[in-house]
């Protein structure tokens, strides 16, 4: 799968744009298109419906992105969340000094009278053997030496851009939910373990993003903080250490249920090395992108240290009372973190095909029905016939609402059954003659439809009076052959 591939499609049809295009685009900056955010408000709201409503144990936030400049000292964000930057002199790009390495290089190599080459990373030329010297974008600037790069997003709040008024763009929602935790706990009278969910934007100034929309500066998470007891012990185990063995368990099942593949889904346990000053442990969901296996989500245990820094900056008491002990406990944090965007590209790359269909390309997209961003799309074979445009509109109207649908007369028949493939609609329902007869001729319409499920192909005839029914039964989690098999084949 080509990263190329995706961009195309997002664009053709309406899943990404560019963001300010007609401007020339603005820097790893992207639009939700019509059916793009369709796909991410599924994606976000199937995470909340398993991870928090269904569970007894789970809160929800929706914090402030502005927050007391006081929150990113306390956190450690203003102090440590940087990057090692180096500048080119020459052409003024900026790249990740521990990332220079791992981009290809452009060289003007000397042996062959300075023509340009392009030179995979960490390789020396094939011609003069050189290695990079200088900036692998231009070829001809030298770097500057590495300076750290605070990655927060700066603003001020109030009418004056002065110092005592500065604040920053939250670079992750987690803060919120510790800075709310005795208003959560009090509240709404909550026992450990319990946690709180938050879906909202971050901000960060990447110096080097790209990828489409794996790293960019704008982008959503969905977190959650599960605070736990840590006197406490579960099978013999930490609590700690038992939740966050649970949590990276149920994310992955997460993401397996509603469609990514094993063999793209793969753990990957922090080393001890390059773990986050908070952690006691971190594993890493990594996806194997069109880029490569890179970072889906991470699981962390971040101990007490986020309570505990608050509680000393603010000089609030950010402890629960152990009601069988007799004593206030800071609670231990097990933090599992995903990408919204990094979840969508995931989601759109595994569900991409390319079939052969009787000598055609047929491009589909795979996706689980409660994530397509089109749940239905009901097609007119003629649209010439007002009595069958105006049958088609009705059935529309009545499963518009129920799920998201869309009627489409702008083509023939087959060409909008491939059009619904490319962009995942799980099914199509099809009007034609035989649904509303012929008057001229004296012919009675059946009063049923075609129903096309969009990986197999097949069809069915349905009475317009049980396509409620029969939808709610495939989005409720009943099988194609389940329901199939209690309607004729249509013929044709």
């Amino acid at each position: 799968m080509n990263m190329d591939v995706l961009v195309s499609l997002s664009k053709r049809r309406g899943f990404v744009f560019q963001s300010s295009e007609i401007y020339g685009g603005t820097g790893s900056c992207w639009d939700y298109g019509p059916l793009g955010v369709e796909l991410k408000n599924n994606i976000k709201r199937v995470w909340w419906r398993d991870f928090v409503q269904t569970r007894s144990d789970m809160v929800g936030l929706d914090a402030s992105i502005l927050m007391h400049p006081t929150v990113w000292k306390a956190s450690g964000h203003l102090d440590h969340f940087t990057d090692p930057m180096v500048d080119c002199r020459e052409c003024k790009r900026r790249f990740r000094a521990d990332h220079v390495d791992a981009i290809s290089w452009t060289h003007y190599c000397p042996a062959t009278k300075g023509n340009k080459f392009t030179i995979p990373a960490g390789e020396p030329c094939g011609h003069c053997g050189q290695r990079r010297m200088l900036c692998p974008e231009c070829g001809k600037g030298e770097l500057t030496p590495p300076r750290q790069f605070n990655l927060m997003f700066k603003t001020f709040m109030g009418p004056v851009e002065e110092d005592a008024s500065v604040t920053y763009l939250r670079p992750e929602t987690a803060q919120a939910m510790f800075v709310n935790f005795d208003n959560v706990l009090q509240s709404m009278r909550l026992k450990l373990p319990f946690g709180i969910a938050q879906a909202g934007r971050s901000f960060r100034n990447e110096i080097t993003p790209g990828n489409f929309i794996f790293r960019t500066r704008e982008f959503e998470q969905m977190e959650i903080e599960y605070f736990v007891n840590p006197n406490d012990r579960v099978e013999g185990r930490p609590a700690d250490e038992y939740w966050h063995d649970r949590w990276i368990e149920d994310c992955v099942t997460w993401f397996r249920r509603y469609g990514l593949r094993d063999e793209n889904l793969r753990l990957r346990e922090h080393d001890r090395d390059e773990l986050a000053h908070y952690a006691k442990r971190t594993v890493d969901v990594e996806y194997n992108f069109p880029i490569g296996w890179s970072e889906l989500m991470g699981i962390a245990n971040r101990t007490d240290f986020d309570l505990k820094q608050h509680a000393k900056w603010s000089g609030k008491s950010l402890t629960y009372f152990d009601d069988e002990r007799k004593e206030h406990v800071v609670p231990y944090v097990v933090e599992p973190s995903a990408g919204v965007d990094r979840a969508f590209l995931a989601f759109m790359a595994d569900a991409y095909r390319e079939e052969e269909v009787r000598g055609e390309k047929r491009v589909l997209l795979r996706l689980h029905p409660e994530l397509a961003p089109l749940k239905i799309a009901v097609l007119p074979l003629l649209k010439k016939r007002d009595d069958i445009v105006r049958a088609a509109q009705t059935i529309r109207g009545d499963l518009a609402k129920h799920w998201r649908v869309v009627y489409d007369d702008t083509a023939a028949i087959g060409r909008l059954y491939r059009r619904q493939d490319e962009v995942g609609t799980p099914y199509c329902v099809t009007v034609d003659v035989q649904t509303v007869g012929d008057s001229e001729r004296g012919e009675a319409g059946d009063r049923r439809v075609t129903i096309r499920e969009r990986d197999s192909m097949e069809q069915i005839r349905v009475p317009i009076g049980e396509l409620t029914t029969v939808f709610r039964e495939l989005f409720d989690g009943a099988s194609w052959p389940q329901v199939a098999g209690r309607y004729p084949p249509a013929r044709g």
